[in-house]
């Protein structure tokens, strides 16, 4: 039996994953269709877009290991999403599922702008800030999904401060005791 409590409190998550990975893909099609690899174009500031083709990880760092680290995201996904199923924090649901649009976004590079190997595809990045590596929509939403789990953590910590330090008279150091001995 479905249980629609369940999916109606996912519903948010899946929704915001979604979108995560249809922009990064819609937005890589673009570059893909609008930038040639060697052309730099230049927005405002340090801004501007320039088609880079990553078969490393993140930052272009382990150029070459790409089934590794796609193996690697797999398992992270599965773990993921086997402790996020307990969550109870709408916010941090939302950011799992946020990081898990982003992941997916670059694990189809992987799969499907590969040569015909296992995961061997490059991830297009296209974002160039010329003082970060060149990124796209999924790396992009990997690092805000993470940082929203980190500040639900830190409000977690601060409105559960205090509790579960509180003792009983019974429980003080000078009579040796703990609550319920």
């Amino acid at each position: 039996m479905v249980d629609m409590k369940k999916i109606s409190i996912w519903a948010p998550a899946v929704a915001a994953g979604s979108a995560v990975l249809m922009s990064d893909q819609l937005s890589k099609w673009w570059a893909l269709s609008a930038l040639d690899e060697h052309q730099i174009i230049d927005l405002f500031w340090t801004l501007r877009l320039r088609l880079v083709f990553n078969t490393g990880a993140a930052f272009s760092q382990g150029e070459g290991l790409g089934p590794i680290f796609a193996v690697l995201v797999l398992v992270v996904l599965i773990v993921v999403a086997r402790h996020g199923a307990k969550l109870n924090d709408p916010r941090a649901r939302l950011a799992i599922g946020i990081i898990t649009g982003g992941a997916l976004g670059n694990l189809a590079d992987r799969l499907f702008r590969s040569d015909g190997s296992f995961f061997n595809g490059a991830v297009v990045d296209f974002i160039d800030l010329q003082w970060w590596p060149v990124f796209n929509v999924a790396d992009a939403a990997v690092v805000m999904g993470g940082l929203l789990i980190i500040l639900v953590g830190v409000a977690h910590d601060r409105t559960h401060a205090g509790q579960g330090t509180q003792t009983s008279p019974e429980a003080s150091p000078e009579r040796g005791a703990t609550r319920g001995e």
